[in-house]
């Protein structure tokens, strides 16, 4: 049987933060960030928040949408650059907090791109072991490691989780094709320096702002623009789809201006785009499935209906994957 999306969930912390608030700390206007960036708020975790907390809340509206027990999941991915810390893996953590004993677990760090990847593995699992389920986790918690001296990057983070249930659907349904791809040649436009084997954490990488993410926006756009478009177009070949045809894109989502030019390059232009930046910011590898969270949630997805997800993070890597919805 093909396999695809059963369920899917998301979590978003109670702690809304507007653009007056953090123009304030980041030292611009809230007009200049809605105009650079088109976000209104973002959400950040409460102190007592961490990763997998909001993980273990997002894993859980998936599983309940499933009609699914925790103890019905058989692999547990969990997609963070933003783990509770360097071991265990966060993932381990979600499995306890909402009693999953037959999940095998592990981590995966690929940015921003992490929730496609990970369906994708799942999928390989799940096609492994037929009538197994995988439940895969996208959670990242960035206002713990933002410079809010530079304000190019700070107004456009925020905390958030978002989940998906793999496994066996019906025909036509599911999963048609995946495109993942990766150039470390371009590693350093978007980074967390210290705190690693490389440069361990001392008093130095505290006091040079080592342990803060660092982008470079105009790399990262120039980036997307270039490697986007061509693995959307490769990907839709592959799965003999005419770009026309994709009813929806649920895109990764760090800026509002990139993004409409990013749909309009890709030749998506005619196809719903569904947007959770106004509210949200960027959250990272959380960003697609929240907003696919979101359009399944308020009924915007039919069966049969083409859905493109696309992303593209740190590393830097992409990943995008087409899916007939439906179970």
């Amino acid at each position: 049987m093909p396999t695809g999306i059963l369920s899917t969930g998301s979590y978003l912390p109670k702690y809304e933060v507007t653009n007056e608030e953090i123009a304030e700390r980041a030292g611009v206007t809230p007009e200049w960030i809605e105009r650079k960036t088109q976000i209104v708020q973002r959400r950040y975790a409460a102190p007592a928040e961490a990763t997998s907390d909001l993980a273990a809340y997002a894993a859980q509206a998936a599983l309940d949408q499933a009609g699914l027990g925790a103890e019905d999941i058989d692999y547990l991915i969990v997609s963070t650059s933003t783990p509770d810390s360097p071991q265990p893996p966060t993932a381990n953590l979600v499995q306890d907090l909402i009693g999953a004993p037959n999940a095998a677990c592990f981590d995966i760090n690929v940015v921003c791109s992490g929730f496609v990847y990970g369906v994708d593995i799942a999928r390989a699992l799940v096609e492994r072991r037929p009538g197994s389920r995988a439940l895969v986790v996208a959670s990242d918690v960035y206002s713990r490691i933002l410079d809010f001296g530079d304000h190019r990057t700070s107004v456009l983070l925020g905390d958030g989780a978002g989940a998906a249930v793999i496994g066996a659907v019906s025909a036509p349904y599911g999963l048609l094709e995946t495109h993942l791809a990766s150039r470390g040649d371009a590693h350093r436009l978007i980074r967390v320096e210290a705190g690693g084997s490389r440069l361990p954490t001392s008093p130095d990488t505290i006091a040079e702002g080592g342990h803060f993410f660092r982008m470079d926006g105009r790399g990262v756009r120039d980036f997307v623009m270039e490697h986007v478009p061509p693995a959307v177009a490769d990907l839709a070949q592959r799965a003999e789809v005419a770009l026309d045809r994709i009813d929806h894109v649920v895109p990764h989502q760090p800026n509002g201006v990139l993004l409409t030019e990013l749909v309009a390059r890709c030749g998506l232009a005619g196809a719903t785009t569904h947007r959770t930046l106004e509210r949200y910011g960027n959250i990272g590898s959380a960003s697609v499935p929240v907003a696919l969270d979101h359009a399944n949630r308020a009924g915007l997805l039919a069966p049969g209906d083409l859905v493109l997800l696309a992303a593209f993070g740190g590393g830097m890597s992409i990943g995008a994957s087409l899916l007939r919805w439906g179970v």
